[in-house]
């Protein structure tokens, strides 16, 4: 059964990443290349689990994606992360990308959304407890 997400009408969680989309980021149509739109929504997650776990992360899934709407060069591309669920060494964020079309309108479009899990690890690569001695779990996830 595939998970779905409801669409919102406003972005939700923090803004973790703001870009402009590049001619040197198009696919053979000369729309932005998804998979440059996923990279960009990973690094966004990426900022946002790091600064949660205070270590380094992986990424190790990324569920139901689903491109809702056409980036196209000049845009501004805004990810949000917002924390759906923190397991023991695993963090699910569920990621937003809303485009401000052309980079000057005051209109905004999500073009995409998933939900992407990040796992928090040591220098060596081990998985490690998100929340430990060193970084305690915050009082508004209590």
């Amino acid at each position: 059964m595939k998970a779905t997400m409801p669409m919102s009408c406003e972005p939700e969680g923090e803004l973790v990443m703001r870009t402009v989309a590049m001619p040197k980021d198009t696919n053979f149509n000369g729309d932005i290349f998804g998979g440059w739109l996923l990279s960009q929504m990973d690094l966004g997650g990426a900022v946002a689990a790091r600064r949660l776990s205070k270590s380094r992360i992986v990424t190790v899934a990324i569920d139901a994606m689903r491109f809702r709407n056409p980036v196209k060069v000049g845009d501004t591309v805004c990810c949000y992360a917002k924390l759906e669920r923190v397991g023991q060494t695993s963090m699910t964020l569920k990621l937003m990308a809303w485009v401000n079309a052309g980079g000057v309108s005051d209109e905004r479009c999500c073009v995409t959304e998933a939900l992407f899990t990040y796992v928090a690890i040591d220098e060596q690569g081990n998985k490690i407890p998100v929340f430990r001695a060193d970084n305690p779990r915050p009082e508004s996830l209590v």
